[in-house]
């Protein structure tokens, strides 16, 4: 009985280890973006047919981008783009469940990562939006779907990302 209560007691933090980041969903580490933001106006781009359209936009909470990190966007783990300051950009999905990775192209912030999972529907259009919250005792990254009216009144009022891959 000792031995299954020992056995027991160094199993627990074992157990108890949180399991690792989920991070499939991600593309490869040590890629990086160059963003450049087009100012508006622009329109909302419809899903190519049989597809669907996702947009990924980044609320910075102010129109300063000077030192302001770089968002990395990828689908199903492959990098999709990249956003900065605020901006959106978007693209085009296949019908069916696909997972989003948003972390910060950074090394002045701590490292975050934000997943998501969606089920894309042909001739659909979704909508995500990122947020960086800093203060002295908080580095939070959000990501959230948002509604298509919202979506649509950021696509109005943000510039488009067009973003590279740097070599």
């Amino acid at each position: 009985m000792r031995t299954f209560v020992l056995a027991m007691l160094l199993a627990v933090p074992v157990l108890a280890q949180p399991s690792p980041i989920p991070t499939a969903a991600c593309g490869p580490d040590g890629v990086n973006f160059s963003v450049k933001r087009d100012d508006p106006p622009h329109t909302l781009a419809q899903p190519d047919p049989g597809k669907a359209r996702v947009y990924f936009f980044h609320d910075a909470g102010s129109a300063s981008i000077v030192g302001y990190p770089t968002m990395r966007v990828a689908v199903d783990g492959t990098w999709a783009g990249a956003n900065h300051g605020n901006s959106y950009f978007s693209v085009s999905v296949d019908p069916g469940e696909h997972h989003v990775c948003v972390n910060l192209q950074s090394s002045l912030v701590a490292p975050r990562v934000e997943l998501a999972h969606f089920t894309a529907e042909a001739g659909n259009i979704y909508y995500y939006r990122t947020r960086l919250v800093l203060s002295r005792s908080v580095e939070l990254l959000v990501l959230e779907p948002i509604d298509s009216d919202q979506g649509n009144y950021l696509v109005e009022s943000f510039p488009m990302a067009v973003s590279k891959l740097k070599k």
